[in-house]
């Protein structure tokens, strides 16, 4: 027989997913990856086991997550469409990367994964598992004809569930669908799917409603080294969180704790599709207001003008599934060599849903304070500007002179 990975949530439709491999003759290995997600991996594991997988595999990929994947798009300022800082994008290729190891590992020949054929996850693992594996093959159940046609509803797959002693979830299931990880919660479908339908409270998990949030403000100092957050401090309480991974929990906290990061967007997918989608994302907003003042602080004003038009590309490159490709490579070198002076701390106010910058300082800042001064002419004198004024003023006064004409 031959194998399958099967990117394993525990849920229903990866359930009955699991069970139909088996029916058409495979043997199954059940992987979980824990980004950050609230799962009860023992649970979800005896499930599998249950439900006939030949093995489950469950790999903490949280460190690695934030490393090697978070890390990487706070140096590249990366953010799609000016508004969602890719939290699912992040995790889909750090995912990806564990499950083609076990399947290359265990000898299989295919994964599978319980992606819809109308979304963005679906070509995000597909590009990553052929990237890191060219002679892997992949089951998309959702894009056989077979497979959508004989559960075209959700009904469907729980008459099968029952049928097969698949558990059903005893509680309603939420009216949208819901994707968590450490970077984010994402929020889609059902009846998000009206644009013009306002989210419910009761719908955020991450996040406090900033309207209720604590009435005193969090001050932080965030300090980085070469692009990356290397220490938070809570001046407050002196809490310090100095390694990757607990320094980013602590800002998800907090964060929350204050109602910061919530937006609700349409975004336009990669297969063409606009989408509505609402996320949380209380630790990386925090990470981004600060990374980003920090840069103009640090960086040349030229250096800093190119290094934002590669993250737009960039960010385009994450969202739509290319991280391991040459070109996401290439410009994550470009993006990493940018950072090397953007060194530095940021004192940051969180309020009631506002990240607001009240400090920086830095030893690799070309900021002058004497040059800068109003009372100190330093090695400029206001005199050195009225030619600087006339040869930028040539074009306008010579562009409106021929239009009078």
């Amino acid at each position: 027989m031959e194998t399958v990975v099967l990117a394993y949530s525990g849920g229903l439709d990866t359930s009955c997913i699991l069970v139909w491999l088996i029916e058409k003759g495979y043997d199954v290995i059940a992987f979980m990856a824990n980004v950050g997600q609230e799962e009860d991996f023992d649970e979800a594991y005896k499930k599998a086991t249950a439900l006939g997988a030949k093995k489950v595999v469950i790999e903490d990929l949280g460190k690695t997550f934030v490393e090697d994947y978070i890390w990487p798009a706070v140096e590249a300022g990366a953010i799609y469409e000016n508004r969602y800082l890719l939290g699912t994008s992040l995790a889909r290729p750090c995912i990806a990367k564990s499950l083609v190891s076990v399947a290359v590992q265990e000898k299989a020949t295919y994964i599978s994964h319980g992606a819809t054929g109308k979304g963005n996850d679906q070509v995000r693992f597909e590009l990553s598992c052929y990237a890191l594996c060219p002679e892997i093959k992949v089951i998309s159940p959702w894009r056989l004809k077979e497979f959508y046609e004989r559960f075209p509803g959700r009904q469907d797959l729980i008459k099968y569930a029952k049928a097969k002693n698949i558990p059903v979830p005893v509680t309603p299931s939420a009216p949208w669908s819901m994707d968590a990880n450490l970077m984010h919660i994402s929020y889609e479908s059902g009846v998000l799917e009206d644009p013009w339908t306002v989210p419910p409270q009761d719908l955020y998990r991450m996040t406090k409603n900033p309207l209720k949030s604590p009435e005193e403000p969090a001050i932080l100092d965030i300090e980085f080294k070469e692009g990356v957050p290397v220490k938070v401090t809570n001046l407050k309480d002196q809490v310090t969180k100095d390694s990757a991974l607990d320094l980013f929990l602590y800002l998800n906290e907090i964060g929350g704790e204050h109602g910061i990061g919530r937006i609700d967007i349409v975004e336009n997918r990669f297969i063409g599709i606009k989408s509505r989608g609402v996320y949380e994302t209380p630790g990386g907003t925090i990470i981004y207001e600060a990374h980003t003042d920090l840069e103009i602080f640090t960086l040349d004003r030229e250096v800093y003008k190119l290094k934002k038009s590669l993250s737009n590309k960039f960010s385009e490159q994450v969202y739509n599934g290319l991280w391991f490709s040459p070109e996401a490579s290439y410009l994550r070198s470009c993006l990493q060599l940018s950072q090397k002076d953007v060194n530095g701390t940021v004192r940051v106010h969180l309020y009631k849903g506002h990240v607001q910058i009240l400090a920086r300082k830095s030893p690799t800042t070309s900021y002058n304070q004497e040059l800068a001064s109003m009372d100190f002419p330093g090695d400029y004198a206001p005199i050195d500007a009225e030619g600087f004024i006339k040869v930028h003023a040539l074009r306008l006064k010579e562009h409106f002179r021929a239009k009078r004409k």
